[in-house]
Parts: C-alpha cells; sequence; structure tokens
C-alpha cells in the first residue's frame, strides 16, 4: 500500500480548453496499470476542444452542471453523480454550463504513446449556445 502525495493545481492549456479550468491529476498508473485519473474543474461556459480518446474515456461529475456533446448532436446535461462513458475514438467535448461551475473526475487509459487523447478543433460559439440550450434528459 502507498498514500500518494495531492499534487498541485494546474490550469488547463489554453490550446485545448475556452475559458478557465483547473486540473489536479489523481492517478496516473505505472506499468501495467494504464489508468488516469484527473479532477477538473471547469468555471461557468469552460470547455474542452473537440477531442477523442483512444481507449475512451469515463466522467463522473462531483459537483455542478456540465455538458457532453458528440458530433452527432447528442447532448447529455451531468448532474453530481452521474456517470458518462464516451467510447474509443468518439469525438466529443464536455464542459460546465453558461450559469454554473462543473467539476468532474476524468478516467481513462493511456497508450503506449501518451494519455491516448487526440486534440481537434475549438467548439464554436454557435455549438457551445446550441447544446446549453438543448433540453437533453436529467
Amino acid at each position: 500500500m502507498e498514500r500518494k502525495p495531492v499534487t498541485p493545481t494546474a490550469k488547463a492549456p489554453a490550446s485545448n480548453f475556452t475559458g478557465d479550468v483547473y486540473v489536479n491529476p489523481v492517478y496516473r498508473g505505472e506499468a501495467p496499470s494504464r489508468m488516469i485519473v484527473s479532477l477538473v474543474r471547469f468555471t461557468p461556459s469552460a470547455h474542452t476542444n473537440w477531442h477523442s480518446h483512444a481507449v475512451g474515456q469515463t466522467l463522473h461529475v462531483t459537483d455542478g452542471i456540465g455538458l457532453v456533446v458528440t458530433r452527432d448532436g447528442t447532448v447529455i446535461r451531468m448532474r453530481p453523480g452521474d456517470t458518462v462513458y464516451t467510447p474509443p475514438g468518439e469525438e466529443h467535448w464536455h464542459g460546465a454550463t453558461e450559469e454554473n461551475f462543473m467539476c468532474h473526475l476524468a478516467m481513462l487509459e493511456g497508450t503506449a504513446d501518451g494519455d491516448g487523447t487526440t486534440w481537434l478543433e475549438p467548439v464554436t460559439d454557435e455549438e457551445y449556445r446550441k447544446a446549453n440550450q438543448s433540453q437533453s434528459p436529467s
């Protein structure tokens, strides 16, 4: 058994995020584990760029209200306790709603070359506005 130290909070890079997003790495597995877990905090309206994960990603909301959106226009409105899985290769984005903070645990498996995330273009203002107006199921 080993107790891991708390890692410092870092601001997420503007190249992959819109708005203020803060990350605390929780765990990065050592071989043979490829598990990567981070606590990610989004200020209102903050969100990721479009992206995908080679081995998929699981998000578990701990606080606030957020969105996960796929290329086909599917919008999931997330609340505390919700868990959302995006399968390998599915292009998506996630973040806070316009009026609320959102915090989630991001869990994924890395690859031999890193975390397996492919970062794409920023979400347009229109895409973000449309997702926020969606009446997706609670």
